[in-house]
């Protein structure tokens, strides 16, 4: 059997992935702080009948996110695929332009975006290498590659993830592990940022099983949309 721990499941994205990857028989474990949501995603996806359940931790909580992955694994087997996507709340995330940007303002957004990767990643990883096979998934905005000065210090955490998860995909060549980030080049269900569009999460979601099944070689796919509102990534 196989399956995935999605690491910030929320009703967009996070329900979209496992759906994906539920509809192909996988079974998903489903990461994020609020118990009640996630058992809420869990009928959801029972209902469809994919196998879920939910395992409650804060991502910037490292040892509970790391105790929530190793239950995941005990549950289900092991873990097959790690998807690594938290995404802040308003009110809780600030957004900063570069010239007013203080040092704890990025402090924050490394510590929800990169430092949890890096701890979700070292739950899993071991297992990964001895099964030799695995897969290693990370999201941020389309702003780590193409900066936004709205949003300069969540830009600066997600380059730094997007970075590492660069590195990791090099490092990783050959173990059959594949690791690799997607960057999404648009707001997703709403726009909340004057000028970006809007996407469908299912407009989204078939890059993360082309990167675990026909891209295993490649470290990155950007998911854009055209002039149309068509998705091209």
């Amino acid at each position: 059997m196989t399956s995935i721990a999605i690491v910030g499941a929320g009703p967009q994205m996070g329900l979209a992935i496992a759906r994906t990857f539920g509809s192909q028989g996988f079974d998903v474990a489903l990461i994020s702080r609020n118990r009640e949501k996630l058992d809420d995603l869990v009928g959801k996806l029972g209902a469809e009948g994919i196998t879920a359940a939910a395992f409650p931790a804060d991502v910037l909580d490292r040892d509970a996110l790391t105790r929530a992955l190793k239950d995941a694994a005990i549950r289900f087997g092991g873990i097959d695929v790690l998807e690594y996507s938290p995404v802040g709340t308003f009110g809780v995330t600030t957004l900063t332009a570069p010239a007013t940007t203080a040092p704890s303002d990025v402090e924050f957004e490394m510590n929800f975006q990169l430092y949890g990767a890096i701890a979700a990643t070292q739950a899993v990883l071991p297992a990964m290498r001895e099964a030799g096979a695995g897969t290693l998934l990370y999201t941020t905005g389309a702003g780590s590659i193409w900066p936004d000065p709205r949003v300069a210090n969540v830009n600066a955490a997600a380059a730094a993830l997007r970075n590492w998860v660069m590195n990791l995909h090099k490092e990783l060549a050959g173990t059959g592990i594949q690791a690799a980030h997607v960057g999404i080049d648009s707001s997703i269900g709403v726009s909340v940022i004057p000028g970006v569009e809007a996407a469908r999460p299912e407009q989204i979601t078939p890059l993360y099983w082309d990167l675990h099944t026909t891209k295993r070689d490649q470290a990155e796919l950007v998911f854009k949309l055209d002039d149309d509102g068509f998705p091209r990534g």
